[in-house]
């Protein structure tokens, strides 16, 4: 099939195979970025673009997962190893209130000791100092980890975390959701089925989730394209009432440091070119997925600033703290008065902003406090 028809069927919301979107790579990248702005268009009319002010905190940095990717990760009883106290969290949330944020994103490693009491202890007892607080914590490959150590189910764990107070599901730990490339990269962690099926049972409970996909190592560009094809797939079977995945995020593999550049098995090798494709061939492959995020965290302003006419709606977080992805290379910083004049290019004094405070369904990074900017 010509790369021009492709683009029509993209255009009409039809599911492309993963095989036919491999062909879009003989495609320009101004045929796909225009295709991926239209698409943004139909889904998210308008210039509007929204981020948020949250906070990216850990419960322990103590995993067995040995993923090949991580600099953060300890063993056990390691001397840097470390379980975030009460208030330690109070500190940070307090902070984070202080700078007009309302969520948390807590998450941490595949520690052998916490099981579902202690999540459920601690979300419980986060809820009850801060009624207003929003947890998206977790995550696939966690919550994989507690159903094992509990011999439980993973709806059974995911109702006990929601009735203690968790809010929404990270799309965390997808890396590429292809076992091939999981057994090498991340032995530890749930296989592609299980992370599937996690965010399966998350979407019958009504949890609102988010999708990701960290790429550039080790997997194939077919590999790439049937990950988007297994979201989308999940998607596709979640109740009617169910936001399902309200956004998703690709982002490329940061390599500083890590085992996987050591073994000289893979580099971060992807362009600012490769990035924009990569935004605007997720649109096209998630016609079901209302919200694409660009992470400035990791491929910069500018770059990001791009992919917001390639098909990305959304900014991501200014993320007060984030320590995962930044112990690998990611370097670049953003701040709230900075993020709209990088996009509007013209000064803050005459940016069109407003700030909402809307139900966590309907937001596109599944928070209740959010801003948006328009473009020019």
């Amino acid at each position: 099939m010509r790369v021009d028809d492709l683009l029509q069927k993209a255009l009409a919301l039809e599911f492309l195979t993963p095989e036919e979107v491999l062909l879009l790579e003989n495609a320009a990248a101004a045929e796909l970025i225009h295709v991926g702005h239209r698409l943004r268009q139909h889904h998210v009319p308008g210039n509007a673009v929204t981020w948020i002010i949250d906070r990216n905190s850990n419960t322990t940095n103590v995993c067995l997962a040995n993923c090949k990717f991580c600099n953060f990760y300890r063993r056990p009883g390691h001397e840097e190893s470390y379980i975030t106290t009460i208030e330690e969290y109070k500190q940070k949330i307090e902070e984070t209130f202080q700078f007009g944020g309302e969520q948390l994103l807590l998450q941490g490693g595949h520690h052998p000791d916490l099981g579902l009491d202690y999540y459920c202890k601690l979300f419980s007892e986060l809820k009850s100092l801060y009624p207003n607080l929003k947890l998206h914590a977790l995550g696939p490959p966690e919550v994989a980890h507690i159903t094992k150590l509990e011999q439980s189910t993973h709806y059974e764990v995911l109702k006990a975390l929601q009735a203690a107070g968790l809010d929404s599901l990270p799309g965390a730990g997808a890396e590429i959701l292809n076992d091939r490339v999981r057994r090498l990269i991340s032995k530890g962690k749930c296989g592609a089925q299980e992370w599937l099926d996690i965010m399966r049972a998350a979407h019958q409970l009504h949890l609102t989730t988010s999708a990701t996909m960290m790429f550039g190592h080790i997997e194939t560009n077919l590999e790439r394209m049937q990950h988007l094809a297994d979201i989308r797939q999940v998607q596709s079977e979640k109740p009617a009432t169910a936001k399902g995945f309200i956004a998703f995020i690709p982002w490329p593999f940061q390599d500083e440091d890590t085992i996987l550049k050591k073994l000289k098995r893979a580099r971060n090798t992807v362009t600012g070119d490769e990035y924009v494709r990569m935004i605007a061939l997720s649109r096209i492959m998630l016609p079901n997925v209302t919200n694409i995020q660009a992470s400035w965290l990791t491929v910069g302003k500018q770059v990001a600033q791009l992919c917001l006419h390639a098909g990305a709606n959304d900014f991501g977080s200014i993320m007060i703290e984030e320590n995962v992805v930044s112990a690998a290379g990611a370097r670049f910083r953003f701040t709230a008065n900075g993020i709209h004049p990088e996009i509007y290019a013209r000064p803050a004094s005459s940016r069109d902003c407003a700030t909402s405070n809307t139900n966590s369904a309907n937001c596109p990074h599944i928070s209740a406090s959010r801003s948006s900017i328009r473009l020019q």
